[in-house]
């Protein structure tokens, strides 16, 4: 039977958990009141790397929108170009507001490729 020995270093995601926490306005406290968790439990999962219930964990990234993709398959990020991966690391410091000006952004140059084409 295959089994990966890779540990989850939860470092990374709890400093994502943390940074859309606070992109959201929201307070340990409020967030641990959510997900039905002490402030401390969140703490903990932002700053030690704790690894939460995969129930908490669901409700975490699910109520923060956050991709756990690259957390979890950190080796399929190797295939993208540097280019790409800096605009997504761009992109997850931003803001929604931001967030909606990129994607303007991203369609207005879609339209504009599609006119040239045709």
């Amino acid at each position: 039977m295959y089994q990966d020995t890779r540990p989850l270093d939860f470092h990374a995601l709890g400093r994502e958990i943390k940074r859309k926490r606070e992109a959201k306005g929201w307070t340990q406290e409020y967030l641990a009141q959510l997900v039905d968790r002490t402030p401390r439990s969140i703490m903990y999962f932002e700053n030690r790397g704790q690894h939460p219930s995969l129930n908490t964990f669901y409700q975490i990234v699910t109520l923060l929108d956050i991709s756990v993709d690259q957390f979890f398959y950190p080796d399929r990020q190797n295939g993208e170009s540097d280019c790409r991966q800096h605009i997504d690391r761009l992109l997850n410091t931003m803001d929604e507001k931001e967030l909606t000006v990129m994607e303007a952004t991203a369609e207005g140059l879609q339209k504009v490729r599609e006119t040239e084409v045709k």
